[in-house]
């Protein structure tokens, strides 16, 4: 069972100096309204941020603490603190829309994660109600009820799953997601370290069987950019978000190919803004200047930054 919100906050842990700490924030702030400004938008829309169940969120820390096998390397969390100040610090930053990105990693965990989200954005009006699912019988009856409860996202994570997105048990699923129209952001990248079913092969599977499905790659499908940027160019409802691209910590062991840059401003209206907030290991700023140092522009920023999004979720 979710944990209560008493349980909850005794398992939060605060660690000074984080970027969302008090004598950081008022400065970042500034640098990130400065960047806002700087492209004519009032707002920001992240569709790849991270609110859980605080027992799971906790050993989600614990994992990118140890440098886990699916990390390999220090992983510091920026943004350690409460729930409540991690929503202060989104909203300081003038993002007026986020997802509470959230995934299984054994059978039995969706349908009560999707329950907590359900509940997180009943009293979150901001965040956009995100669900899950996982590779298991009840897969198309957990979809189905999260649909019904108001899911406008699903989060589906391949690399941590590690199950195949073609598994006969998920082919309702997938019906079911392109039938609603309703997008699913989807670590299906093989980074930061393979797995069983990561890279473009079993995607570009799944949309031959499913060609209008709303699937968003996450992470610009790093390391295998061009794979994935060749799904989104022949087949129209593939998005991909920036989780994590053309920062210093992910180019320096899955760099962006410069040569594809034009592919990735030819699909400037299909390309959404992810972060992996607060899951990260230098600032919210850092994010959104390593995407200014694209040289893609201000148009292709303003629509990656808030337009696409707004568009595709009606906001």
């Amino acid at each position: 069972m979710p944990p209560s919100t008493r349980e909850r906050d005794d398992l939060e842990v605060r660690v000074p100096g984080t970027y969302g700490s008090k004598e950081k924030t008022t400065d970042e702030r500034a640098e990130v309204a400065a960047f806002r400004g700087s492209l004519g938008l009032e707002h920001l829309i992240d569709v790849h941020t991270h609110f859980m169940p605080q027992s799971v969120l906790a050993k989600v820390w614990a994992y990118f603490d140890a440098a886990g096998p699916l990390v390999g390397r220090p992983w510091p969390i920026a943004y350690r603190q409460q729930e409540q100040q991690r929503l202060e610090v989104l909203r300081g930053f003038g993002v007026r829309a986020f997802t509470s990105m959230l995934y299984p990693h054994k059978p039995g965990m969706a349908r009560w994660l999707n329950d907590w989200a359900a509940e997180f954005a009943a009293r979150t009006p901001d965040c956009l109600h995100t669900a899950t699912f996982f590779a298991e019988p009840s897969a198309a009856e957990d979809v189905t009820r999260a649909l019904a409860q108001g899911a406008r996202v699903f989060k589906c994570h391949l690399q941590v799953g590690a199950y195949d997105p073609n598994d006969p048990l998920l082919q309702d699923v997938w019906g079911l997601l392109a039938e609603a129209g309703v997008p699913v952001v989807t670590h299906c990248g093989s980074g930061p370290v393979p797995g069983p079913f990561t890279g473009p092969a079993p995607i570009a599977a799944l949309l031959a069987r499913h060609p209008r499905l709303p699937l968003v790659v996450a992470h610009l499908g790093m390391p295998e950019y061009e794979e994935f940027l060749d799904l989104a160019e022949r087949y129209a409802n593939v998005m991909l978000d920036t989780t994590m691209a053309f920062t210093s910590f992910a180019e320096a062991t899955a760099p962006f190919p410069r040569p594809a840059l034009p592919r990735l401003a030819h699909l400037g209206d299909r390309i959404l803004l992810g972060t992996d907030f607060p899951n990260i290991p230098y600032s919210y700023a850092d994010a959104l200047h390593a995407l200014e140092q694209t040289g893609l522009g201000t148009a292709w920023l303003r629509a990656v930054c808030h337009d696409n999004a707004a568009r595709g979720f009606a906001l």
